[in-house]
């Protein structure tokens, strides 16, 4: 490390974490009505800036073509009118759902008569350090923002201008609405409730992960290259999801129409994403019978099959050792033709990343035992793995998956940026 960027690099992170963690005092004790009122503003102002947002992601993606970047990360990269509106609708779904925090939960009388209940509080500071992706500089905010807490976001280079774009609409909708009748006393956030990082120095990564004087949790999102870096680097608490290697489960008993629309959506729908399906394993019994029309149907996909898979369509590729635990992140998929559900279980078990995986079966004793025994974060029956996603399941958005198990797993929405402390109520009681 250069000493004189080291230097700088915490000469930054420490101011925005003193201001993030003022922030966040104050972020605690808003009403909901003061953080919904902000999160239907931030709604407003993305769609009436979506055309400013726009011309800055453009610049990004002609920068980042002419960069060489991955088909993958292209797409993510990419905004269009229409993911615009879906930020400003995952802020206006996260308004209305329940502030989680202050909530009591679990209050019971003690013998003693002390009243012990558990109360939901914010985290306090997030970082998030991420990758490609200029709608997490949103979700995170509305989030964190619902959740109480402040946030730092450090995107990637790819995206700069986009974030800064997105930050500046997010500023002025966070701020009071002085424009409005009686809006001298209306209460506004915190101006440092939401801090981008203004450099993409790499350096500030390695001091924010580090600082634990300010920040309570950090949440990478991007390529397994920049998770591992910041887990085996932090010195605060990471939430991790290294890889999406998703695996859809075609059974005996499937209704093979239904096992075809759903393959077709979890590989082609948007292959660059991480609740893609990665890998496709089919019963034996079911297999001459679904390969064919699998490979009718998927026609532009690269296909990767064991042995078995490839005696029935004959002249795709082998599948290496490898190709069942990569995540391809392209329209690539490996397929692999099982015994039966103990051996499809067995080898999401050995190869999976504790993602998504999906079970395609009408019979309900094999569907109860795919989700007893499959431990991923998520576990669908019947549907394609792209369901995997904070939006699709209630949370208005996500600020990350979470393929650890301790806090929380799976999709993260507000409550799961929430802790809980115990709350004891007396009338007196002294311990004998």
């Amino acid at each position: 490390m250069d000493e004189r960027s080291g230097a700088s690099a915490r000469e930054l992170v420490a101011s925005l974490g003193e201001r993030a963690r003022r922030a966040a005092r104050r972020l605690a004790t808003l009403s909901s009505q003061v953080k919904d009122e902000a999160l239907r503003r931030a709604a407003t102002a993305l769609r009436g800036h979506a055309a400013d947002v726009l011309r800055a992601n453009a610049a990004d993606l002609d920068a980042a073509e002419r960069a060489g970047l991955a088909g993958a990360l292209l797409d993510r990269l990419r905004l269009s009118p229409a993911r615009i509106e879906a930020m400003a609708a995952a802020c206006e779904a996260i308004a209305a759902q329940p502030d989680p925090v202050g909530r009591i939960e679990q209050l019971e009388r003690r013998p003693n008569g002390l009243l012990v209940g558990r109360k939901r509080i914010p985290l306090g500071v997030v970082a998030i350090v991420y990758e490609a992706r200029p709608n997490v500089t949103v979700d995170a905010a509305a989030l964190c923002l619902k959740a109480g807490n402040a946030v730092i976001l450090r995107g990637g280079s790819e995206a700069l201008r986009s974030n800064v774009a997105l930050a500046a609409v997010l500023a002025d909708a966070f701020a009071p609405p002085a424009s409005l009748p009686g809006a001298a006393a209306a209460p506004g956030l915190p101006p440092d409730a939401v801090q981008v990082v203004p450099t993409t120095d790499r350096e500030v990564v390695l001091e924010l992960v580090r600082d634990t004087a300010h920040v309570d949790l950090a949440i990478p999102r991007g390529g397994e290259a920049l998770i591992r870096f910041v887990s085996e680097n932090a010195r605060v608490p990471v939430i991790q999801h290294y890889r999406g290697n998703c695996h859809v489960y075609v059974d005996a008993a499937a209704d093979l129409d239904m096992a075809l629309a759903i393959a077709d959506n979890a590989k082609r729908q948007r292959p660059g994403v991480c609740n893609a399906m990665e890998t496709l394993l089919v019963h034996r019994d079911v297999a001459a019978a679904f390969l064919p029309r699998l490979r009718a149907r998927l026609h532009d996909v690269a296909l990767r099959g064991c042995e078995r898979t490839r005696a029935i369509i004959p002249g795709i590729a082998a599948a290496e050792e490898e190709d069942w635990r990569t995540e391809y992140l392209d329209l690539i998929l490996a397929v692999k033709v099982v015994d039966d559900i103990e051996s499809a279980v067995d080898h999401i078990d050995r190869y999976g990343s504790s993602h998504t995986e999906a079970i395609v079966t009408r019979d309900h004793a094999a569907a109860m035992r795919f989700l007893d025994e499959v431990a991923s974060s998520t576990v669908l029956v019947n549907a394609s793995t792209r369901f995997a996603d904070g939006g699709e399941l209630g949370l208005g958005a996500e600020i990350g998956i979470s393929t650890s198990k301790l806090h929380a797993y799976g999709p993260m929405g507000a409550e799961e940026l929430t802790t809980r402390k115990f709350v004891v109520l007396g009338d007196g009681q002294v311990r004998q």
